[in-house]
């Protein structure tokens, strides 16, 4: 009895740690991303001008001043991660409610990269800054590789090929959870391979180079996309 205690005093510990440390690591980061945001505005509101100017200076420094902070907060969230070791375990399948530190850190994983896509999203989807930080985030990306879509998460277990293309709100993610089990498993899609409008991708899935996902499909978990073909259907059959 004194075990099970025990044991759950330490999941509780763990979990309360794992949201401290996230509250705090997301607290450092906002606010350095922000801070040469605020130094420039202080700069604008002490200038000696008419009131009229400084408004105007004001509402035109805007988007330039949003943009750098959203690039900060890029920048400084996939190095913090980075530097944490968050990441997402490969090819595990565990207890959610356990609480270990693998789960964890791929929860605080997952934050990092939710509160960059709701603050950063918006200005840098279907950019090579967004591959960028996909890439400094842990994802293995070819050349040429175009993101329309905030739905990807696990980042350390995507790895796409040259030229692949992620259509707009496709969801895409090494994990899922399962009668309370966390499973995840890497994602690999072949040079030229085009995910559609709002295609769900499951764990594991495999797509040889130049294979097709019309939209609104959904392809299962583990499965494997032939070089070339052409797929559509919940779940997916081939077409082409």
């Amino acid at each position: 009895m004194m075990e099970t205690a025990s044991g759950t005093w330490q999941r509780g510990a763990r979990f309360v740690w794992a949201v401290v440390s996230i509250i705090l690591l997301e607290t450092v980061l906002l606010g350095t991303a922000m801070l040469p945001v605020i130094l420039l505005l202080q700069v604008a509101l002490n200038w000696n001008a008419p009131p009229w100017m400084r408004v105007a200076l004001l509402a035109f420094a805007f988007v330039p001043l949003y943009l750098l902070f959203a690039f900060a907060l890029l920048v400084y969230s996939a190095v913090a991660t980075r530097l944490l070791g968050w990441r997402t375990p490969e090819g595990v399948e565990l207890p959610i409610a356990d609480f270990s530190w693998p789960v964890l850190d791929w929860g605080r994983y997952l934050m990092t990269i939710h509160v960059v896509r709701v603050f950063a999203g918006p200005a840098f989807r279907s950019t090579t800054f967004w591959s960028w930080y996909m890439r400094l985030n842990g994802a293995r990306l070819g050349r040429l590789v175009w993101v329309n879509s905030l739905a990807l998460m696990d980042h350390n277990l995507l790895e796409f090929g040259d030229g692949v293309v992620i259509g707009s709100d496709a969801h895409v993610s090494g994990h899922i959870v399962e009668r309370g089990l966390l499973k995840t498993a890497r994602v690999r899609l072949g040079a030229g391979t085009v995910i559609g409008v709002g295609c769900v991708i499951g764990i594991g899935v495999q797509s040889g180079a130049g294979a097709q996902v019309g939209p609104l499909s959904v392809v299962p978990k583990f499965a494997e996309l032939e070089a070339g073909a052409s797929y559509l259907g919940v779940p997916v059959h081939r077409i082409h």
